[in-house]
């Protein structure tokens, strides 16, 4: 390892604190939003939340009649290989965009 490895090293946990930091910022500016999110965009939320937090979805799947619960299953499942700093990012970039937009939707 030469002197160059440590300092990307020291770079790479320095992103990665800031990461987690806005992250947390983004979980509690998410309750702040003047109208509470549509259905898909409260899904797509969870889905990254969970990925953010648990990695990729390794728990049983939910019983068919449990519709709530096999919906929010099947969401994360989808987000399966992605790196717990992406799903991070990307919840930090939903977030944004519903402040910067004002909207309670991604899609409208």
């Amino acid at each position: 390892m030469n002197g160059w490895d440590h300092v990307s090293l020291k770079v790479k946990k320095m992103i990665e604190m800031d990461l987690k930091k806005r992250f947390e910022k983004a979980i509690k500016r998410v309750w702040r939003l003047k109208e509470k999110p549509d259905e898909m965009t409260l899904l797509k939320l969870y889905a990254l939340y969970k990925q953010a937090t648990e990695g990729d979805a390794k728990s049983p799947r939910p019983k068919s009649r449990e519709m709530v619960g096999m919906v929010k299953w099947r969401a994360w499942r989808k987000l399966r290989g992605i790196a717990i700093e992406e799903a991070m990012e990307r919840y930090c970039t939903v977030v944004d965009t519903l402040m910067k937009l004002g909207r309670k939707s991604l899609s409208s």
